[in-house]
């Protein structure tokens, strides 16, 4: 996982949520039932305090058999799901919910800001993705946002070294991951691909 993310969620902003009670309930509604699931333990702790005391009902998951046994026993109406878990992918996660509840907000989260992984959990019924590190008021946000509402421009866009890294990750998504269809696709030779594909994403 990301090292210090937990920093970014401090004292103050898990204990003082950015808009009143009231208003928050309002956003939240009657149902408020929350999943979230990362293997991050500090970072998990940490927000499910902070949506907690933004009104949620929360569950926490540290694992996708974890996540998808609570699913089974309780489908939530939110959820905030890393799509890297340290047993698998937590797209199985929102399968499960998918397959129980069909209007659940879900918001996935990604480590290695891999835009490709993070559309398919989009075409599979989740709200929004944030990479990470992401703080409680921008999950709050992403979770709570009505259907049709966009998104505000980023301050700092992606560079272009990370505009081609994310279009190589999505083609290779979209040849199942074959290293070999991918670097054909994309006219490139294999070892070059390997190698970027072995790195982590230029920021």
């Amino acid at each position: 996982m990301v090292a210090g993310i937990e920093d970014r969620m401090t004292e103050k902003e898990i204990a003082a949520p950015h808009i009143g009670d009231k208003d928050a309930a309002a956003h939240i509604g009657a149902d408020a039932t929350l999943l979230i699931v990362d293997d991050d333990g500090p970072f998990l702790r940490r927000l499910a305090r902070a949506m907690e005391t933004r009104g949620f009902v929360v569950e926490t998951a540290e694992s996708v058999a974890e996540g998808v046994a609570k699913t089974k026993v309780n489908p939530p109406k939110y959820a905030v799901v890393d799509l890297r878990l340290g047993d698998g992918n937590g797209l199985d996660v929102i399968e499960a919910i998918r397959q129980r509840r069909d209007d659940t907000h879900i918001v996935v989260l990604t480590g290695y800001g891999n835009i490709a992984t993070a559309v398919t959990a989009v075409k599979l019924g989740a709200l929004d993705y944030l990479a990470k590190p992401a703080d409680a008021d921008d999950v709050f946000a992403a979770l709570t946002q009505r259907p049709g509402e966009k998104a505000e421009v980023p301050e700092n866009p992606m560079s272009a070294d990370r505009v081609r890294w994310e279009h190589i990750q999505r083609v290779y998504e979209m040849c199942e991951r074959n290293v070999s269809e991918t670097a054909r696709r994309l006219n490139m030779h294999r070892r070059t691909l390997q190698r970027i594909l072995a790195k982590r994403a230029p920021k």
